[in-house]
Formats: C-alpha cells, sequence, structure tokens
C-alpha cells in the first residue's frame, strides 16, 4: 500500500470512529435528523433476536419512534471498534463495535452490554451505515446485574427474559465448550 492509500485508509477509520460516536450522542439526544443521516438511503438496521428489523430510512425511523416510545433517558457508551476495510472496493468495510448502555426502560434503570456488527459504505456525503445489528451480552434492570453472567436468559428487556445473543451462540463459544483447550 502506497502513502496515499495508507493516509486515506487512515482517514476512513476516523471518519468511521466518528460516525460510530455520533451514532452515541444523537440516539441518546433523540436527533431525529441527525439520526437519519448516518445511515444510507438503503440501510439495515436489525437486532441478533429479530425483534428488530427494518430496511430502509423511513423504516429505520419508525422502528426508532418504537424504541423511543418505550425508553427514557439513556447514555450509550462504545468501547472496543475493529474496522476492516474491503481489499476489492475502498467505498466498503465492516466493524465490530463492543459498549455498554444505561437506560430508563419500563419504568426502571436498566444496563446493556452489547456488539454492533456493521457495514460501512462511503457516500457522497462522507461514510454511513448500511447495516447495523445489534447483540446483547445482557439487558437487565440494574438489581438483577449482580451474578447476571451465571444465567443464560440475561436479556430481560421484555416481559420474558429471553437468552442473551453472546458469547454462548457463537461458533468459537460452542467449539470450545464442546471439545475443550486444544
Amino acid at each position: 500500500m502506497d502513502i496515499e492509500a495508507r493516509i486515506a485508509r487512515l482517514e476512513a477509520e476516523s471518519e468511521i470512529r466518528g460516525l460510530i460516536a455520533r451514532y452515541c450522542f444523537t440516539i441518546d439526544d433523540r436527533d431525529l435528523p441527525a439520526i437519519a443521516a448516518l445511515f444510507t438511503d438503503d440501510a439495515r438496521v436489525a437486532s441478533e433476536d429479530g425483534v428488530m428489523e427494518a430496511r430502509g430510512i423511513d423504516a429505520i425511523m419508525a422502528q426508532y419512534h418504537g424504541r423511543f416510545a418505550v425508553l427514557g433517558p439513556g447514555a450509550h457508551y462504545m468501547h472496543d471498534v475493529m474496522l476492516d476495510f474491503s481489499e476489492d472496493d475502498p467505498t466498503h468495510a465492516t466493524g465490530r463495535v463492543s459498549g455498554h448502555a444505561e437506560l430508563w426502560r419500563r419504568d426502571r434503570m436498566m444496563v446493556a452490554a452489547l456488539r454492533y456488527r456493521d457495514a460501512y459504505r462511503r457516500t457522497e456525503a462522507g461514510w454511513r451505515f448500511a447495516e447495523r445489528i445489534i447483540g446483547f451480552l445482557y439487558y437487565v434492570p440494574v438489581g438483577d446485574y449482580p451474578g447476571i453472567l451465571a444465567h443464560r436468559d440475561r436479556n430481560r428487556a421484555y416481559d420474558t427474559p429471553r437468552p442473551a445473543d453472546f458469547p454462548e451462540a457463537l461458533p468459537t463459544w460452542r467449539h470450545y465448550e464442546e471439545r475443550g483447550p486444544a
């Protein structure tokens, strides 16, 4: 990779990291025009558990309106970001992002550890989300937090607890649990 390509890659990475940060602020601030501007026109926003599934800006925004209807104030924090750029197409990249959220939901304080699987596309307006899929390690009332990792049903955002999206569902986790150390 020549120096110009290396600089372009660093600039793209910086812009995508900014996109991820803007997502947190715009979601927490309920800045609807700014939220819509984060996505490509044909973007998909979904959840690993299948509860969320929207394609296109109008459907995505309707989905966020539904989420906001059950959420009070909250704060989203992103931690680790892993980006992979397409070697064949410099306008495409994928990423994995870990984070947590502190939320008011269902008339109580809740905490969530989460991961996003993202696809990014460079548009005339800059890098945007082409796909954002959320999964949860846990999503629980604060009082349930101590010891929550001892349970498989760690997604307690709904009336009926659901299994966590990771790590137990990951092929690498299942492989290790079945075979032990190599």
